[in-house]
């Protein structure tokens, strides 16, 4: 399944009450998530707010997509804008920047498990 990283910026003075916020994200929320085809997802939180978020999804476009057309995530995104900055008005689930993987250790054994005689 292809992975995904990407950061964004939660502002440094908002950081303990967006981390509560994860600590109890909306039922409605989490399965809005799983059925649009987000899988694996988790948040990490840097203490001056860099944050970095891994997801798997066999279509990151296609999940996003069909988690826009949620009722659920408007809500949840008009929540969320006022923790980051960077966005230039967009939500944080249209403001994150995708990092390229570089590495990844089960794809590099399974190549050289296939070379070794």
């Amino acid at each position: 399944m292809p992975r995904y990283c990407f950061q964004l910026q939660v502002r440094p003075d908002r950081l303990e009450e967006y981390v509560g916020r994860h600590r109890a994200v909306w039922p409605d929320m989490l399965a809005a998530l799983r059925d649009s085809g987000w899988r694996n997802y988790s948040l990490f939180l840097r203490t001056d707010g860099l944050l970095i978020g891994y997801v798997e999804a066999d279509d990151l476009t296609a999940a996003q997509q069909a988690m826009a057309a949620t009722e659920v995530n408007a809500r949840w995104q008009a929540e969320m804008q006022q923790f980051f900055t960077g966005l230039d008005g967009r939500g944080p689930d249209e403001g994150f920047l995708l990092l390229e993987e570089i590495f990844h250790l089960e794809d590099q054994l399974a190549r050289v498990a296939t070379t070794e005689p």
